[in-house]
């Protein structure tokens, strides 16, 4: 089963199917059976009745407490989630053995862990376009699979990723525990702010730097660094000046937008792509505690059609996203490590697309 993995979210899912066999399940996708509009069922489901590790969460547990909206169904635990965007998922609250590949084994034969009982969706009904067989949370609440490992294993609460870029046709790495370290060179660390949504991981944004140019950030200025979205929003009072300065210094034929969506268009037809990358000026972000983040084009640019190259970083409108955001455009080739017990985000350049190619299977891969 292919999943998400997000950080922005806790809430760690699967599609299920009827579960025949298993009546909570089946009353489940009974009583949402006419939520308006549900999303097509992906198309490869869990059945529970197929797992004899497989169990069902009861009301009132910890676990149940956890979830944003939880209400009882034959008083097992019954949660409604829902996304930005605003995307839903119900189903009952469960618990499975979930199994991971450890690479580093397989000289000496393949080596996996086993993390019995934890606690997952399975999900009976969804509303909104979901591209997967379920999510997988990796975000600051308790119920994420960061946090669930950090209790019930000797990981502790440390994960990583290093994203291939959209153009490169190639799988990228997701770690956990000590192969979490980020230790490539010029890596930048920065100290994690409490949030009000759990989930979030924030960080401080001092300012935004290009070539000599230094633009200071809003007062206070916070940014949510999210796998899941792929944009990077920043306030207007960044984006606009930096709007200008980008097109003062590229040399390259301004173009529309196409369908308006982004705030400034180069065309590139014709153009080698090294020649484009030359002629871009790297942007940094610099962040809370000294670390400054330094994004090169493919990181702030994003050819949206043919011979057109638009900036990927526009200005937050209407309730979605709730703030500025880090997107996952920002994070290609990247090493981003995550340390919750030490409150901080690491970020480091890397060619993720040369990063070791496990085998038999990714590191951090998941088996139920």
């Amino acid at each position: 089963m292919l999943a998400i993995a997000d950080t922005g979210s806790d809430l760690v899912w699967l599609n299920c199917s009827n579960g025949a066999g298993d009546p909570g399940l089946a009353a489940a996708r009974h009583a949402h059976a006419h939520a308006p509009a549900p999303a097509p069922a992906p198309g490869v489901q869990f059945n529970s009745a197929n797992s004899t590790t497989f169990g069902l969460v009861s009301c009132g547990t910890a676990a149940c407490r956890a979830l944003p909206e939880a209400s009882c169904a034959d008083s097992k635990c019954r949660y409604l989630y829902s996304y930005g965007d605003g995307s839903q998922t119900s189903g009952l609250l469960s618990t499975e053995t979930f199994t991971f590949a450890d690479d580093q084994g397989t000289r000496g034969g393949d080596r996996t862990m086993r993390v019995a009982n934890v606690n997952f969706g399975c999900s009976t009904t969804m509303i909104g376009s979901f591209i997967g067989d379920g999510l997988v949370g990796l975000g600051g609440g308790d119920l994420s699979l960061v946090n669930q490992l950090g209790a019930d294993t000797s990981l502790g609460r440390r994960f990583s990723y290093c994203l291939v870029p959209y153009s490169i046709n190639a799988s990228s790495v997701l770690n956990f525990g000590p192969r979490a370290a980020v230790t490539e060179p010029g890596a930048a660390t920065t100290p994690l702010i409490p949030s009000e949504v759990k989930a979030y991981y924030t960080v401080d944004l001092r300012s935004v730097k290009i070539g000599n140019k230094t633009l200071a950030a809003p007062q206070q200025s916070t940014v949510i660094v999210d796998s899941d979205t792929t944009l990077t929003y920043l306030a207007k009072e960044l984006v606009d000046p930096l709007v200008k300065e980008l097109t003062r210094r590229v040399k390259l034929p301004r173009v529309p937008s196409p369908e308006e969506l982004l705030p400034l268009c180069f065309d590139v037809s014709g153009a080698r792509e090294e020649q484009v990358a030359a002629m871009i000026p790297d942007v940094t972000l610099e962040l809370g505690g000294g670390a400054a983040v330094t994004l090169k084009t493919e990181n702030t640019f994003l050819e949206v059609q043919e011979g057109t190259l638009c900036l990927a970083v526009v200005v937050p409108s209407g309730q979605f996203p709730p703030m500025s955001i880090i997107g996952n455009i920002a994070q290609q080739n990247m090493h981003v490590g995550y340390d919750l017990d030490k409150g901080t985000v690491t970020f480091a350049a890397a060619d993720c697309a040369a990063a070791p190619s496990p085998s038999p299977s990714p590191s951090g891969s998941l088996y139920i």
